[in-house]
């Protein structure tokens, strides 16, 4: 009896121990302020006891590469141990980098396998991304029954990712019928947890009149709660409203400022319009040199309208030297591109130049499309 009774105080210290560690953990502690390196040393001692928790850590180090070399086959070895130890989490971060291929042969079999292990415990993540594979049909036949029934369950536990991607099925009529009403509401149950594209989402349909009646200052202070925590259509839709002073006050400065923030995140449409602030002298002061050099970014991404504020800066000699035949080298890759909305321009400049400028004009569009836009 004795001995039972020294062993029933050994299991629950271990288990007094085990909860004290998964309630303080002193890798996370030091993770959570920077210090990848005491979060190293403290989870691969752990680790390599073989506690499943540390060991997912450790795997979360690699993959992201923090405070060592990112590596994903080691992320994987450490995410396979722990999870087939039963964590959820490593169950999860195993079958992500199955899915895309990273660390392992991309695998949608074996991606769906470990999602499915973790969702049986409820892991709200598994049962997400088990529907977008079932929605985009990876590994799977597309089937967007299956997938809105697990959006369903994993919104209806309040998991905002499943309540957006939910809400996107209701938007575009996925597997259910088109209603635009519990799109909204779908996006607000994820927008009041701070979700910031649930946010944008908001707003975009108050702006749109989409499920609400349109209210484009409401529409605004959605965009403001997004565009502040960096969503980049927010920055570039919220800029637009105070370029033109759409359900807010004009303001040029507070647009050039949320344009610059999208265009720093290589939005093109951002891209293309601060070089027209910068044309204009809208917000800042006027600077061809820079409008240029923004079009020109927005055009190595293709954006069709960004080649036309190019070919007139050259017809022009804004920022550059005037040159009519790189002028139409920028507006026929207008055409090539597959646009037509200012097709005239460039008949219009063509009609005023020799055969052999327009000829030379379209073998450098050519030659530009080649080089993917790059150095034209």
């Amino acid at each position: 009896m004795k001995s039972l009774g020294i062993l029933i105080l050994l299991i629950l210290l271990m288990v007094i121990c085990g909860v004290f560690y998964a309630q303080y953990d002193p890798g996370q502690t030091a993770y959570d302020r920077g210090d990848y390196q005491t979060a190293l040393k403290e989870w691969r001692s752990r680790a390599e006891q073989g506690n499943r928790l540390a060991q997912n850590s450790l795997g979360w180090l690699y993959e992201n590469g923090h405070g060592l070399p990112q590596d994903y086959v080691l992320a994987k070895k450490w995410y396979q141990l722990s999870a087939e130890q039963g964590n959820s989490y490593a169950q999860v971060n195993l079958g992500v980098l199955y899915a895309r291929g990273k660390g392992v042969d991309q695998d949608y079999s074996l991606a769906m396998k470990w999602y499915q292990k973790a969702a049986k415990k409820g892991d709200a993540t598994a049962v997400y991304n088990l529907a977008g594979l079932y929605h985009d049909g990876y590994g799977v036949p597309q089937d967007y029954e299956k997938a809105l029934a697990l959006y369903q369950k994993g919104a209806e536990e309040g998991y905002s990712p499943a309540q957006i991607a939910l809400g996107n099925m209701y938007l575009d009529g996925q597997g259910v019928r088109q209603d635009y009403a519990m799109a909204l509401y779908l996006f607000k149950l994820a927008a009041e947890q701070g979700q910031a594209d649930a946010q944008f989402n908001v707003g975009l349909m108050y702006e749109s009149g989409k499920g609400v009646l349109k209210d484009e200052a409401i529409a605004a202070e959605w965009y403001d709660l997004s565009a502040d925590q960096g969503q980049v259509y927010a920055q570039h839709n919220l800029a637009s409203m105070y370029l033109n002073g759409t359900g807010i006050p004009q303001d040029y400065e507070v647009a050039f400022k949320l344009y610059t923030l999208a265009a720093k995140q290589g939005y093109p449409e951002a891209q293309n319009n601060l070089g027209l602030m910068h044309r204009e002298g809208q917000g800042t002061s006027q600077d061809f040199q820079k409008a240029l050099m923004w079009f020109k970014k927005a055009a190595g991404q293709g954006l069709p309208v960004a080649f036309v504020n190019i070919g007139k800066a050259y017809m022009r000699g804004e920022g550059v030297q005037e040159d009519m035949v790189t002028a139409l080298m920028w507006l026929n890759l207008i055409v090539m591109n597959g646009s037509q909305d200012q097709i005239d321009i460039l008949r219009e400049a063509e009609s005023h130049l020799p055969i052999e400028q327009v000829e030379e004009g379209q073998r450098l569009a050519k030659e530009c499309v080649l080089k993917e836009f790059k150095g034209c």
